[in-house]
């Protein structure tokens, strides 16, 4: 007959319970091993995959205290449907399965330049193909005047534009008091450039370097911080890489593209 043995160790030395998280996607944790951090793309059985700021990816399995989440110790657990399913598109909006692309508005959204372009596509392209927008870059707003007249927008084509370094004074700020059409938005954030708007902890840096007025700013960014200088292109794809979701941008950001998807999809108001 099998004998009782009891548990002689003392209560203090017992491994305190930790919660079990679901790995649901998005849900950014750190393996502490190898000290690897990333969303969670992929969840099956007896592993997880994980993908870092610059898409790198790495399977780790399913163990008992296996991660840390926001510093504290978890088990990650699969979620109870099974296989990870993202849920949501970057944006934060409610993923549509099998939804296609609608056919494109007359109506568009402007910003300005390829960079804009690409983070905004980056983490609203899903909602902006379901809605039919699309976003085009203009190289710069000195001319956004008579480049909104050109366009021509009306109720059935609404004209939004997104610019950088909206600040009152500045002279983009002029600029886009010159557009009076009541069916153009100009909206803007206040960086000097769109890298800005991405929150530097997602980049891996404490904060964006402040540059001297009168230099170059992307040259100067990219010197503060012992990039490359000569090429601004790769030191935009390492920032643009960092980007998973809306969680990596600054709010200011945030509000003015929702408010220009609202308005050139007529879902805004008139």
């Amino acid at each position: 007959m099998r004998q009782y043995s009891p548990d002689l160790t003392p209560p203090w030395k017992k491994p305190k319970p930790v919660p079990e998280v679901p790995a649901d996607p998005g849900l950014v944790v750190e393996e502490p091993v190898t000290g690897f951090c990333g969303a969670v793309i992929r969840c099956e059985a007896g592993t997880v995959t994980l993908e870092d700021r610059f898409g790198k990816h790495r399977v780790f399995p399913l163990e008992p205290r296996g991660f840390l989440l926001e510093g504290r110790v978890v088990t990650l657990v699969r979620p109870p449907s099974g296989p990870v399913r993202a849920t949501r598109t970057a944006s934060g909006s409610v993923a549509v399965p099998g939804a296609r692309a609608r056919v494109a508005r007359a109506g568009r959204i402007y910003v300005e330049g390829r960079h804009d372009a690409e983070l905004v596509e980056k983490v609203w392209g899903d909602d902006l193909r379901i809605e039919g927008v699309v976003v085009e870059y203009l190289e710069g707003v000195d001319d956004l005047p008579s480049i909104v007249a050109d366009f021509a927008p009306g109720p059935d084509a609404r004209l939004g534009v997104l610019v950088d370094h909206l600040v009152p004074g500045s002279k983009e700020w002029r600029i886009a008091e010159s557009v009076t059409s009541e069916h153009a938005l100009v909206v803007g954030h206040p960086y000097i450039d769109i890298w800005e708007a991405v929150k530097p902890a997602s980049v891996g840096i404490p904060e964006w370097p402040r540059v001297p007025r009168g230099q170059d700013w992307k040259a100067g960014v990219c010197r503060a911080l012992g990039w490359r200088v000569a090429n601004t292109g790769e030191a935009w794809q390492r920032i643009l890489g960092s980007v998973r979701s809306y969680k990596d941008l600054e709010p200011e950001l945030l509000g003015r593209v929702e408010e220009l998807i609202d308005f050139v999809t007529g879902s805004g108001g008139a």
